[in-house]
C-alpha cells in the first residue's frame, strides 16, 4: 500500500497494532476443525492427497482470514457502539481521531476518525477473503474448497445480520411485547457470536479439510451451544468484568444498552421500582460509578446471573455431550473439551 502514497503508512501499522492482541479462539477453533478430520481414523475424505495430515498451509490461511475478519467487525463494531477502547487500547476511530487532533488538521477529529475507521474495516474484510481465497488453494479438492467458501459466505452473513438484531433490539425493545424479549435475545446471541465464534470456525476448517456430512453435523452440534455458552460469559463480562482482564470499561454493556439474555432474565423477576430503574439508565453513555453499581446489584438481586450461570452450564454439557460416540479423534476431543472450559471460565 505505501508505494501508492506514504500516507497510507498509517492504515498498515494501525492494521498491525488491531491484529497484535486478542486471544485467537476462532482461528483455534478453525484449526481444531480442520484437525478433527485430518487426524480422525479411517481413510482420508474421498479424493484428499496422499500425505494430507502434513498440509498445514491452507488451515493457516484460512484461520488468519477468520482473525483479520474478526478484527474488521470489531473495528465497525466499536464506530457502532462508540466504544473508546478494544483490548486495553484506543479503538481504531479513536486512533484516527488522536491522529488527526496531532497533526492539527482541517475539519472535526470525530469525523475524520470515523470515516478512516470504516475504510479500515472495509481494508480488512477485503484482505480478509484474499486470505481465505489463499487457503482453498490447498484444499484436497475442489468440493471442499466450495463447501468452505460456502460456509465462510454463511457466517459473514449470519454475523451482519446478527450485528443489525444487536442495534435494532437497543432501540426496538421499547415497543415490543414483554414476552417476546428474551427469544429476540437469544437470536442476537445465535447469529452475532455463537454461530460465529466457535461453530463456523470448526465448521470452515473441518469443510476445507474434505470432512463428511456427519463430521460437520457433530461439530455443528458441538459449536452452536458451545458459542451461546461462551457470549453468555461475555455478558456477564460486559456487566460485571474487570476492565484489567477485558480491555473494556466495566458496566460498558450497560452504557450502551445492550439488551442481553442477562437483562431480559434480569426483567422477568423485578419489581415496577426496579424495572424503572433499569429502564431509565440503561443505555445512557454518562452513567456515574455509583448508577453502575446501582443497576449491577438489581441484576444480581433479581437472580439473572445466577440463572445465566446454569444457563452457561447448560449449554457446555449439551456441547460436551455431542462429542460423546462421535468419530472425532480423542486427541482432538480432549482440545474442545479443554475450550470449552477455557471459552466459558468465570473471570470476575
Amino acid at each position: 500500500m505505501t508505494t501508492i502514497s506514504g500516507d497510507l503508512a498509517v492504515l498498515v501499522d494501525f492494521s498491525r497494532q488491531f491484529l497484535s492482541g486478542g486471544k485467537r479462539f476462532r482461528a483455534q477453533f478453525a484449526y481444531l476443525g480442520w484437525q478433527s478430520v485430518t487426524a480422525s481414523p479411517g481413510p482420508p475424505a474421498a479424493g484428499a492427497p496422499a500425505g494430507v495430515q502434513g498440509e498445514t498451509a491452507g488451515i493457516v490461511s484460512v484461520a488468519s482470514a477468520l482473525e483479520v475478519f474478526h478484527a474488521a467487525a470489531l473495528v465497525h463494531d466499536d464506530i457502532i457502539d462508540n466504544s473508546d477502547t478494544r483490548r486495553g487500547a484506543p479503538s481504531a476511530h479513536r486512533r484516527f481521531e488522536s491522529l488527526h487532533g496531532a497533526e492539527g488538521w482541517a475539519g472535526s477529529p470525530g469525523d475524520f476518525g470515523r470515516a478512516s475507521a470504516i475504510l479500515l474495516g472495509d481494508l480488512l474484510l477485503g484482505w480478509s477473503d484474499e486470505l481465505l481465497d489463499e487457503g482453498l488453494d490447498d484444499a484436497p479438492d475442489r468440493v471442499s474448497a466450495r463447501r468452505a467458501r460456502r460456509e465462510f459466505n454463511l457466517m459473514r452473513t449470519e454475523v451482519t445480520a446478527g450485528q443489525y438484531l444487536d442495534i435494532l433490539e437497543e432501540r426496538a425493545w421499547l415497543t415490543q411485547p414483554e414476552a417476546e424479549l428474551l427469544d429476540r435475545a437469544v437470536r442476537v446471541i445465535i447469529f452475532k457470536s455463537a454461530k460465529y465464534s466457535v461453530q463456523a470456525p470448526l465448521v470452515i476448517g473441518a469443510a476445507l479439510a474434505g470432512a463428511t456430512d456427519d463430521q460437520l453435523d457433530t461439530l455443528r452440534a458441538f459449536g452452536l451451544p458451545l458459542g451461546i455458552a461462551y457470549q453468555l460469559r461475555d455478558d456477564l463480562l460486559g456487566v460485571f468484568g474487570d476492565a484489567a482482564v477485558t480491555g473494556k470499561p466495566s458496566g460498558d454493556d450497560l452504557r450502551e444498552g445492550k439488551r442481553t439474555v442477562l437483562i431480559a432474565l434480569a426483567r422477568e423477576r423485578l419489581d415496577t421500582s426496579s424495572l424503572h430503574t433499569v429502564d431509565r439508565l440503561l443505555g445512557r453513555p454518562d452513567l456515574t460509578p455509583d448508577q453502575i453499581l446501582s443497576l449491577q446489584q438489581i441484576i444480581v438481586d433479581s437472580g439473572a446471573v445466577d440463572r445465566v450461570e446454569t444457563l452457561i452450564q447448560q449449554n457446555v454439557g449439551q456441547a460436551l455431550e455431542a462429542l460423546t460416540g462421535s468419530d472425532v479423534a480423542a486427541g482432538v476431543a480432549a482440545e474442545l473439551t479443554d475450550f470449552a472450559g477455557t471459552v466459558t471460565r468465570r473471570v470476575f
